[in-house]
């Protein structure tokens, strides 16, 4: 098969009560040299955060960062002057460049915020940090849409690295296909729901949590066996 699996159990866990985070891929205290990232994608975090709490103003420096909330909302602030909120279904991109720093909290008083963090290589350093907040996931469309991409359209988030980031809703019973070319790699991240991937060889059933790094020259074609939500990364 073109493909490979990561299970959602595989990820690392941690509970530090007011967080609760799943790692794909080796981050902070948690180190796997399998599991460096995938080719430009460096981390995804799936993080819970307890009303009131969050992450403190810390810097970061030379990566691309995307925060995709699933549930609640996210507060960030950081040293560009930015201030916003963004609520279940918004997606934010950041830019540290040459240098940035940024605070994250849940502003609920009573509800957790359930959202993605996402890391990616840019392909240059020193870059002028900048703050983006356009885009919302789709809801049920069945249509693959575009979220993020170097020099994309205006709709969608620019990202400072040859990539393209999808997402998908998919409703019980319908399919989708994606084709990669023959220079391409494909990493495929199950948000939510449960879903047949196959890639014309063999096929798997593929859930919530789970990841999928997809070969070059592979058309797979993921089949929803409940409402589903998937990212699609488009990396060379």
């Amino acid at each position: 098969m073109a493909y490979k699996i990561r299970k959602s159990l595989e990820r690392k866990f941690f509970d530090h009560g007011w967080l609760k985070s799943y790692h794909t891929f080796s981050f902070g205290d948690y180190y796997d040299s399998n599991f460096m990232g995938f080719r430009d994608l460096r981390v995804i975090n799936e993080d819970r955060i307890a009303s009131g709490q969050g992450f403190p103003a810390h810097a970061h420096k030379d990566m691309e960062i995307i925060s995709i909330v699933l549930e609640g909302a996210l507060g960030h602030q950081d040293s560009t002057g930015t201030q916003s909120v963004l609520h279940a279904g918004q997606v934010q991109a950041m830019s540290a460049g040459s240098g940035i720093t940024h605070s994250e909290f849940n502003p609920s008083k009573t509800d957790p915020v359930h959202f993605l963090q996402i890391w990616i290589f840019p392909d240059k350093k020193g870059i002028t940090p900048r703050y983006q907040q356009v885009t919302n996931l789709p809801t049920a469309n069945n249509q693959w849409l575009l979220l993020a991409k170097n020099n994309g359209p205006e709709n969608s988030l620019q990202i400072q690295q040859d990539i393209a980031i999808y997402a998908l809703s998919l409703q019980e019973g319908k399919a989708a296909n994606k084709r990669l070319l023959a220079n391409r790699y494909g990493w495929l991240q199950v948000i939510d729901g449960q879903l047949t991937l196959t890639d014309g060889i063999g096929q798997d059933t593929i859930q919530a949590g789970d990841g999928v790094a997809i070969d070059p020259k592979t058309d797979i074609k993921l089949t929803a066996h409940s409402a589903s939500r998937l990212l699609f990364f488009d990396l060379k």
